[in-house]
């Protein structure tokens, strides 16, 4: 029975070197419900060292081999989501039935979409030249650091754990401190289908300690990060000394257009989304763009769907809303939405303080403004709470021009019966991802963001991709 305070590194669970440690705080109820280590210098190392050690075999591995230890994976990863969704309830606060379909099932569906794209993956493409062929190696880029957050655990752990070892690369995970027990299951995951030793490794630790260890550290190759604007920058700036690729998947901002001619349900799905794991998700559609014919509708429907949406404990059945993350989260929403109403937005629902009921907790109310402006914080900020903001618009290039006022860039979102209209606005919304009338995107497509949402992309073949480099070959 491996404890908590261990680090997962060439194959076991071994104990750390640091003595640092940390509490991990369910949200619901504040209690401490584990504690884990905090990695020192010494023990980054010793992870980087198992998985330079074991790089060169697993590259080498055949992709029937690789492949078929994911698919045991994904089978033990089956048998145990209902374990895998109460940890991460319990860790960041998804509702027990959110965290099963989605926190947990996120996770499996990216691993399965791994092995599929896997399937049909050419790690050598042909170029046709004058006389004959020259060929193009897609080589595994070495060992990678990965960088994780809390708010959707396996979702990102699993879009960036998979890939690379289907890639043929060896692994050190950072999973978030505030979430990494969901981490720790899926090393067990891992040791249980018996990968080669040193190929996966888990060690805990915060960003400006093994963060920026494992992003310096001149054994490691790449670095994906999932995270803040602001941890994004650091990251990219402390890979820059040996010019290291990055893949970073940032915050975001996104808009939700929402014309005339919309369905009916299209308000009440954009309020959902937004409040969706608590309004803790970057490419969430936190600022409600609704066409000036239909804006005061829109508005009271805004506010009925907030009334509805019921806040409670994450341990309990239902679907309900939980709580932030945590307190430094809960800090940061409430002095939001209080500069919202300094500022002068309109509350329309919700506000300051925990929802009636709840006095311990990082709980936050539904909380919708209209008649947001665009030199408002809470038109530019990510909030990253369960905060939705409404502006109305005349017409559709005002409504691009607002969508596109924000220096973020992951998704956007479209409400309209024109479909034309739609693939226009496409087109013109700056952002990775464009989501049309409710239909979302499949595991299969890239995910990642322009401007400040980051750089590169996840999922599907380009998952895969982002750790591999190109050798270009002649004469063969």
């Amino acid at each position: 029975m491996r404890n908590e305070t261990d680090f997962f590194i060439d194959g076991a669970w071994v104990k750390p070197n640091s003595d640092r440690t940390l509490s991990v705080i369910n949200p619901s109820t504040e209690d401490s419900i584990s504690v884990i280590t905090l990695g020192d210098e010494t023990d980054l190392n010793r992870a980087v060292s198992a998985a330079k050690s074991a790089q060169a075999d697993w590259s080498e591995t055949s992709v029937e081999e690789r492949k078929s230890l994911l698919e045991k994976l994904l089978g033990i990863y089956k048998l145990k989501m209902n374990e895998m969704a109460a940890i991460i309830s319990s860790e960041m606060g998804a509702p027990l039935s959110m965290a099963q379909a989605a926190q947990s099932g996120a996770g499996y569906a990216h691993l399965r979409q791994t092995i599929k794209t896997l399937e049909t993956f050419s790690f050598v493409t042909e170029v046709a030249k004058k006389e004959g062929v020259d060929h193009v190696f897609h080589e595994s880029i070495g060992v990678v650091g990965l960088i994780t957050p809390w708010n959707w655990p396996m979702n990102q752990v699993m879009l960036k754990v998979a890939p690379a070892l289907a890639a043929g690369c060896t692994v050190i995970l950072k999973p978030s401190e505030i979430a990494p027990l969901s981490s720790m299951l899926l090393a067990d995951m891992i040791e249980e289908a018996k990968f080669p030793k040193g190929v996966f490794n888990l060690i805990n630790g915060d960003g400006a300690g093994v963060g920026t260890w494992l992003t310096q550290h001149p054994d490691v190759a790449a670095i994906s990060f999932t995270g803040s604007t602001r941890a994004g920058r650091l990251i990219m700036s402390a890979a820059s000394d040996q010019v290291k690729p990055v893949c970073l998947e940032l915050g975001g901002k996104g808009a939700n257009i929402i014309f005339a001619d919309a369905d009916e349900k299209a308000v009440g799905r954009g309020v959902r989304q937004c409040f969706l794991n608590s309004g803790q998700s970057c490419n969430a559609p936190t600022r409600m763009l609704v066409e000036e014919s239909i804006y005061d509708k829109a508005v009271e429907e805004a506010r009925a769907m907030a009334i509805k949406t019921t806040v409670g404990y994450a341990h309990e059945e239902g679907r309900h809303i939980g709580p932030v993350a945590s307190a430094t989260q809960y800090e940061k929403v409430q002095a939001l939405i209080r500069t919202g109403i300094q500022q002068g937005a309109k509350l329309v629902s919700g506000g300051e303080g925990r929802p009636e009921g709840l006095d311990k907790g990082y709980f936050v109310k539904p909380t919708v403004f209209a008649d947001v402006t665009t030199d408002m914080d809470i038109f530019k900020e990510e909030i990253f709470g369960p905060v939705l903001s409404i502006t109305p618009f005349k017409n559709q290039a005002h409504a691009i021009e607002l969508a596109n006022d924000t220096p973020y860039g992951l998704t956007n979102y479209v409400q309209t019966a024109d479909i034309s209209r739609a693939r226009d606005l496409a087109r013109k919304l700056k952002s990775g991802m464009v989501e049309v009338n409710g239909q979302l995107l499949s595991p299969a497509t890239p995910f990642g963001g322009v401007g400040l949402s980051g750089v590169g992309r996840e999922g599907g073949v380009w998952g895969i991709e982002q750790f591999l480099y190109t050798k270009a070959v002649s004469g063969i």
